[in-house]
């Protein structure tokens, strides 16, 4: 039986890739991947449908480790695509081994991104991966240099596609063919492509490069405002952001709420703070905290600040809107 360990992130093209290897009788193990970046939903739903097996890896350690120096540096925004399909492979072509399985393959689509998935680019992918010769892409594969079971007989090469280029018709007349009737749009899915997320990472990552897991999840809540080069705040935005907030807190974080009235949780991470946070910026803080709570304009808020298990109250002024539209981040 020959085997197959396919990267499913659950989109279209992959989905294609397994229909298609699969009309040559040829077995398919799915594998996806955790980050704090993306998950593996669609790839589950898509298994499920395929009737797949599917393995889940997280590989958020090394992941992180290559986001903060990518050898092939990042996208349009601070996503490094390059580097992270060759670090995927790696982790795919481990279970290759282990499993016994044959080659490893993806729905990658010759020119269907013009960065990361040119002929260059695809070849840097897998050479880098340390499995360059077992790497199959069976929508492009007639448009791309022969591989290990293409040549071993394992994989007819005459029975692969040469899809090329943006243009989504010849992966939609396949689907139409395979039946294949619900899959995400082709965009989206990392967090590291969305513009607004990249700049909160980037100034993360200028200011902390041994940033944690939790510095990342952070990210993904509130409005950032910077208070001092050195120094940040989160602002809720909603009650659901306050509790995601109180569920990242730390003991040593400074937070600020109001008293009475509903408003935001705000927090410092500590890190940000440290012993060099000042009264003037707590007071800083606690006026934006104000800003965005339910008190009429103007008028003075009574808060709650708490740290290390000490709560004291002080009053602040909202402070101007036009102000944290300067900071934020």
């Amino acid at each position: 039986m020959v085997i197959g360990i396919g990267l499913l992130s659950g989109g279209l093209d992959s989905i294609l890739a397994i229909c298609v290897l699969r009309e040559q009788e040829i077995h398919v193990e799915a594998v996806s991947f955790i980050t704090p970046f993306f998950g593996p939903e669609n790839a589950q739903k898509a298994a499920s449908m395929l009737k797949v097996p599917l393995h889940v890896i997280d590989f958020t350690e090394a992941h992180l480790e290559m986001l903060r120096h990518p050898r092939h540096g990042y996208g349009s925004a601070m996503n490094p695509c390059i580097d992270c399909h060759a670090l995927m492979f790696q982790e795919a072509g481990k279970r290759m081994r282990e499993w016994n399985a044959d080659f490893l393959f993806s729905g990658e689509v010759l020119g269907e991104r013009p960065m990361s998935q040119n002929k260059n680019s695809l070849k840097i992918v897998a050479r880098e991966s340390g499995y360059e010769e077992y790497i199959l892409r069976p929508l492009s594969a007639k448009l791309l240099p022969m591989t290990k079971p293409e040549l071993e007989g394992k994989v007819d090469r005459e029975r692969l596609l040469d899809i090329q280029g943006r243009s989504r018709k010849p992966q939609l007349e396949l689907a139409r063919k395979y039946g294949i009737t619900q899959f995400p749009e082709p965009a989206g899915g990392c967090r590291l492509t969305e513009p607004n997320f990249s700049k909160r990472i980037k100034d993360l990552m200028q200011q902390n490069e041994n940033f944690s897991v939790r510095d990342i999840e952070l990210l993904k809540v509130g409005r950032h405002v910077r208070l001092s080069e050195k120094i940040k705040c989160i602002v809720g935005r909603n009650e659901l952001d306050n509790n995601k907030i109180e569920e990242l807190r730390r003991p040593e974080d400074i937070l600020i709420a109001p008293e009475e009235i509903p408003g935001p949780a705000v927090l410092i991470p500590a890190r940000e703070g440290g012993s060099s946070f000042s009264p003037e910026l707590l007071m800083l803080a606690a006026s934006i905290c104000a800003r965005y709570s339910d008190a009429p304009a103007g008028t003075a808020v009574e808060l709650n600040v708490s740290r290390s298990g000490q709560t004291e109250k002080i009053s602040a002024l909202p402070c101007a809107p036009g102000l944290t539209e300067e900071l934020i981040i």
